[in-house]
């Protein structure tokens, strides 16, 4: 199996990634992100998961958008999507959909055709609130002083992070946090650093929220 990423060079903060020669067992883990994933000749809209999951055999190549800016772009609740694999059309223009799958479906190099006509839409906004809930998530502020500097109540923060993310903040906040272990110890960091850099309390804290989350140890995501 061979997979590859990159930064988007025509969607803000996006990246387009690829997987051949894929069998089953790729496990994908919660990342916060929705995607839009071109298999088997049709556009499918990959919701943000709750848990992880062995990805099917196939070719895919797809754009994970950056944490609340894909519900954004395609005009569907995050929520309405959790946990879901929908494909495009049921959330689209038929017409427009056929347009866009031709086009991808004709390029000599279909991520770069997806990622040219994604480019050309993206007129996204994110809303202040949305960018305090990722930033603030990243850096393991507790909610309750999110929400007071926002000037919003908790709960209503929760039905907003909702909308954008899948999920409420706290669970954000976690997500972001087990990616991040991931991503260092795939570098080569010890867990017991990356468990440190991490903000977790310790190492056996580290591997109960991964666990927990991916189903998984931390172990088997990196090896």
């Amino acid at each position: 199996m061979a997979y590859r990423e990159r930064p988007s060079a025509a969607v803000a903060g996006a990246v387009l990634w690829t997987r051949t020669g894929a069998s089953d067992g790729m496990r994908i883990i919660p990342d916060g992100c929705t995607d839009l994933i071109w298999a088997d000749g049709r556009l499918v809209v990959a919701g943000p998961d709750t848990r992880s999951h062995l990805a099917p055999a196939g070719a895919y190549t797809g754009l994970r958008f950056a944490p609340g800016t894909g519900p954004v772009l395609l005009g569907v609740p995050a929520h309405e999507l959790r946990d879901l694999r929908v494909p495009l059309e049921d959330l689209w223009p038929a017409r427009r959909v056929r347009a866009v799958a031709q086009r991808v479906a004709e390029a000599r190099a279909p991520g770069r055709a997806l990622e040219s006509v994604v480019g050309r839409w993206w007129r996204v906004d994110v809303d202040p609130v949305t960018a305090a809930v990722v930033a603030s998530a990243r850096r393991g502020e507790p909610v309750s002083a999110l929400a007071a500097r926002l000037g919003i109540g908790e709960r209503q923060l929760h039905r907003r992070a909702l909308r954008s993310f899948g999920y409420g903040p706290k669970t954000l906040a976690r997500v972001l946090r087990m990616n991040r272990a991931v991503e260092l110890a795939r570098g080569g960091g010890a867990f017991a650093e990356v468990a440190v850099v991490c903000g977790y309390a310790d190492q056996a804290h580290m591997a109960r929220e991964v666990r927990g989350l991916a189903g998984v140890t931390l172990g088997a995501l990196v090896g």
